[in-house]
């Protein structure tokens, strides 16, 4: 059995926790976001890359859209089942690995909060995977919603002073070891409690991407329009120009 890579292992048994993470507070406004982007139009289909815990896939089918959840956390995807029976919702809610979906033109719209997998796989190409397979899982005309971790961050800033200055309560704590200027992965041991009170201590490393990065693959994924923004958490908007303050870039492409 291959041993459980560091994000694998990080989600399990922390749905609970999870959910009260600081940086899962801003669904409201992402979705008010989102559906902005979208139109309005609750014709559209919805893929949610990586839905975790189902916060946005819940709230926008509260809100009359139809979302699909995907997510490779079985434990995440469980309590998102349970929050949406608490809810009186029918949503569907797959286990796939990004990187290997089985959708072929299917959705309108596609969304990755939060990290949703992209920047966490081990390899570039590994990531570069879950793109392709999210463009193959999109119809010719659609429009894909994400965020991930802004390369020009840790070139200006510390990235354990975010964390320190980010934290509360007894939520995760990270502590980065280094940021290889190389590859722009950076190296942190990360500390959470799960639901059952276990503590983890993981090693992990994650992918910080640059603009031009991301704009050059989302083009080779047949993307044709692509805008970059600075992410501010639940108050996602056009006008907030991407600079070396922002830890997180989103991000629009249309097809």
């Amino acid at each position: 059995m291959k041993p459980k890579k560091w994000y694998e292992t990080l989600f399990e048994n922390y749905s609970q926790k999870y959910d009260k993470e600081i940086f899962t507070q801003g669904t409201m406004g992402e979705c008010d976001f989102i559906e902005k982007e979208l139109n309005y139009n609750k014709s559209l289909k919805i893929l949610d890359v990586g839905c975790g815990t189902g916060r946005h896939t819940i709230e926008l089918t509260k809100r009359g859209y139809q979302v699909t959840g995907i997510d490779l956390s079985e434990s995440q995807l469980q309590r998102a089942r349970e929050k949406s029976k608490e809810n009186n919702l029918e949503i569907e809610f797959l286990r796939h690995d990004a990187r290997n979906l089985p959708f072929e033109k299917q959705f309108d719209a596609a969304i990755m909060m939060c990290e949703g997998g992209f920047p966490l796989m081990e390899t570039d190409e590994m990531n570069f995977e879950i793109l392709q397979n999210v463009s193959k899982s999109l119809k010719d005309k659609s429009k894909l919603i994400f965020t991930t971790l802004n390369g020009l961050f840790p070139l200006f800033h510390s990235i354990n002073d975010f964390h320190e200055n980010d934290s509360v309560g007894d939520g995760a704590t990270y502590d980065s070891k280094s940021f290889d200027l190389m590859t722009f992965r950076d190296f942190n041991i990360t500390k959470v409690v799960d639901d059952n009170g276990v503590e983890k201590e993981l090693e992990c490393n994650e992918r910080y991407y640059v603009p031009s990065e991301i704009t050059w693959l989302l083009k080779t994924c047949g993307f044709s329009t692509i805008e970059i923004f600075g992410a501010k958490l639940g108050a996602f908007s056009r006008d907030d120009k991407l600079s070396t303050n922002d830890f997180e870039m989103l991000v629009i492409a249309e097809k």
